[in-house]
This record gives structure tokens, sequence and C-alpha cells, in this order.
């Protein structure tokens, strides 16, 4: 486990707190002569119950249809894309029996990067009218963070009115199908470990390229004795020996296999004794080897991404909240990890719990970078407050990219 890196809402409650009045609220007195905008629009969920309930449902503006997310007691949304940049002045949903008590309507130009139009913690399902909305963007979301009943959310009509473009768009969008759609995807799908393995080394190795790091090893000074490798394996936390004795499992005959002795001496230590001269050049010859590069790849897995991932889902948190765990997991180790979590959970319930999850991953995140700030060698917050923050500050709580983010001054983009 590396241990120490290579290098050392706008809105604020006035709209939230506005009177709800069952069956239906109204944000502003004015009504909208503007036009309907999402008519058959294309439209995407996070998830879907079953087929009998697409997110296409939502807008085929018929009451007798409806969206069902899968039950789940953590965050779902659904997405309209309006074809174009669009001014919306109004948002009209109509909620089936099982509604959101929290939620946030919100606008997008890119799918990635969302801004709230609306927001409240106070739902009353029914029909809730939100008028007199300043906003734009081309994709439109209802973000439901907090569910009133244990089946999940569900929405038989999404309305939005605007002026609309001089040119509009009007053609019907395609029928999206029953399974998780790539945006909505956890972090387990091949899409998105490999954005998480990309952000991991843009903060361990100041480089998105992970995969040129097989071979890399030196002294932090840290106390940890060597770090190597593509996670930052270590010669003093145990890790490091755990994956030169499984590559000798697999590989007799490799050029680590002499310093196993040497390594089990030192684990625990910072001590160099018995590795040094010869250790650096033969773990970079052993990179080179398509055995010890898989070796590798599994121990990141096994050690720390796996178990990082399903705490996260047990936690309700999506993909967002997955990488937060999973980064923790790097550099503190499972059993920080757990510690952060349990700092953050004094302070927020989890969506598991019931919680609303940006509030409990802003948490999260305020735990982690206090035990961070505990040790000088981690004392360097940026990959937490300018990477992690400013994607939960977007509510890109999917990891959808464009993704740009800045870690010790350089700046990076993953662009899909």
């Amino acid at each position: 486990m590396r241990t120490s890196d290579r290098r050392s809402l706008a809105l604020g409650g006035g709209i939230a707190a506005l009177l709800c009045i069952p069956p239906a609220i109204s944000v502003a007195a004015n009504a909208s002569a503007d036009v309907l905008l999402t008519t058959g629009r294309p439209a995407l969920a996070s998830s879907t119950l079953s087929v009998a309930w697409l997110a296409s449902a939502a807008v085929d503006h018929s009451t007798g249809t409806r969206w069902a997310s899968g039950v789940t007691a953590g965050t779902e949304w659904l997405r309209v894309d309006l074809g174009a940049a669009q001014d919306v002045t109004r948002v009209r949903l109509h909620w089936a029996a099982a509604y959101a008590k929290a939620y946030r309507v919100q606008l997008s130009d890119d799918g990635a990067t969302w801004r709230d139009a609306y927001r409240t913690a106070n739902g009353t399902g029914g029909v809730d009218d939100l008028r007199g909305l300043t906003a734009s963007g081309r994709y439109l979301r209802v973000l439901a963070t907090q569910r009133a009943t244990p089946d999940g959310y569900s929405l038989r009509d999404v309305r939005a009115y605007g002026p609309g473009p001089a040119a509009r768009v009007t053609e019907s969008g395609r029928v999206v199908g029953a399974g998780v759609p790539a945006a909505a995807a956890g972090l387990t799908a091949k899409v998105k470990k490999e954005t998480a393995f990309q952000l991991v080394s843009s903060a361990e190795n100041s480089t998105l390229n992970w995969r040129g790091e097989y071979g890399y090893l030196e002294d932090l000074g840290d106390g940890r004795g060597y770090t190597g490798g593509i996670i930052g394996f270590c010669s003093g936390t145990s890790d490091m020996l755990a994956v030169v004795t499984d590559y000798t499992r697999r590989k007799l005959a490799n050029p680590l296999a002499r310093y196993l002795p040497a390594l089990r001496a030192v684990d625990g230590t910072d001590s160099h004794e018995g590795l040094d001269p010869g250790f650096p050049a033969a773990w970079r010859a052993a990179a080179r080897d398509p055995v010890f590069q898989r070796v590798q790849r599994d121990a990141r897995d096994r050690m720390y991404f796996t178990p990082a991932v399903r705490l996260a889902g047990a936690d309700g948190l999506r993909a967002l909240g997955q990488f937060a765990y999973y980064d923790a997991a790097v550099m503190h180790g499972v059993s920080g990890l757990r510690t952060i979590r349990e700092q953050a959970v004094r302070a927020r319930r989890t969506p598991a719990q019931g919680g609303d999850e940006i509030a409990y991953l802003g948490a999260f995140l305020d735990a982690r970078d206090a035990e961070m700030r505990r040790e000088a060698a981690h004392s360097d917050t940026t990959r937490v407050d300018t990477a992690q923050r400013v994607f939960l500050r977007a509510s890109n709580l999917d990891l959808v990219p464009p993704l740009t983010w800045q870690v010790y001054g350089d700046r990076y983009t993953i662009k899909s």
C-alpha cells in the first residue's frame, strides 16, 4: 500500500424552504406560457425495476405509464436529453406512490457537470409544479437522494417548459432498455474501473498511464521502506511481501524470489537490509514479465479495489462514492478506510441508512481530509479537494466524462 504520494450548493435554503402545499407545490405564482420541451425526448435512468417501467415512460406524457427505479435506499436519477441547450422556466413532476422525500432538479450542458435549479428535503409526493425557474442546459435530471417509501422512486410524468430555440428539435428519441445504462454503472464496470485507476495514478504517479508503473520503485522517506508498482506496494506494510510471494508461487524462477527472506525480515520497518543494492534492479526486471504484471493487478484488486467497492456498495454509494472509498483504501489501507467511514457516519447517515448521498459524501471527504492532515506525508489534500470535491460539487455521482481535475498543480482530463 502506498501511504505517501510520490510528489509532495450554489442554491441556499430559500427555494428549498418554500411552503409545500400537497398534493402540488409551486415555486412561484406566475404561470408559464412556454413550450413543452420534453415530449418524446430520449430518457435515461440510473436503474429500472423492469421492462414495464422504462425511463421513456416518464416523458410520454401519459399518467397511465411511469418510470420505476430499482428498489433502493440510495440515490437514483432520471435524465432527459432536450436535444439542444434550452432555457427552462418550469418543471412539473408527477410522482407515483414511491416518491422522493429529498430530490434535486438539475441542468447540465454535457451530462457530467450539473447545476441545481431546485432542491428540497421535504417532498410530499403527488404533483410538484416548479415555476419561475431560471436554468439552462441540454440535459435535465431529477436526482432523487432520499426515498419516502421502501419502494425506491417512481415518476409518472416529467414535463419541462421553456421558450425553446429558434429551430427546435422535434424527432422522437430512442427507447431506453431496462438494464443499467453505462452512464449509471458502478466502479466494477470496465470503463469506470479504468477511470478509477487513472484518477489514482494521477495522484500516485503524476500520470494517467498507470500501466507504465509496474517497474516503479523508490523509498519515499515515509517510514514504509520501498514503495513500488502500480498501486504503491510497500516493503514495510506487508503488501509488497504478499506480491513477491504470489509471484514466486506462480513462477518459481523469477528475479525477486531470492529477496523473499529479506522482505520477511524488513516487514513492518523502513529498513533496506538484505534488499540493497540489487532489489530495485530486480523489481524493474520482473516488471517486464506479464506474470508479474498480472500478480500486481490481482493484488491491487484483492487488497484494495474489491473490498473498498463492496463496502461502498453496501453503503448505497454510486461510482463517485465507490471511488472515494477506493482512493482512501489505497492511501490508508482498508482498515484506515473503515476508520474514516466511522467518522463520517457519526456526522451523516449513508444512503443505505436513509441519508442523502451528497451530504454523506461531503462528510466522508471531510473525515478523509482530517485523517490525511494527521500525517506530514499526507498533509497535502489536493487529491481530495481539487478532484473528488470537484466532482461532488458538480453532482457527478456516476463519474460521467468529461472529467477535469487537478492534483498537486497538474491538470488532468478524461474526455470519454
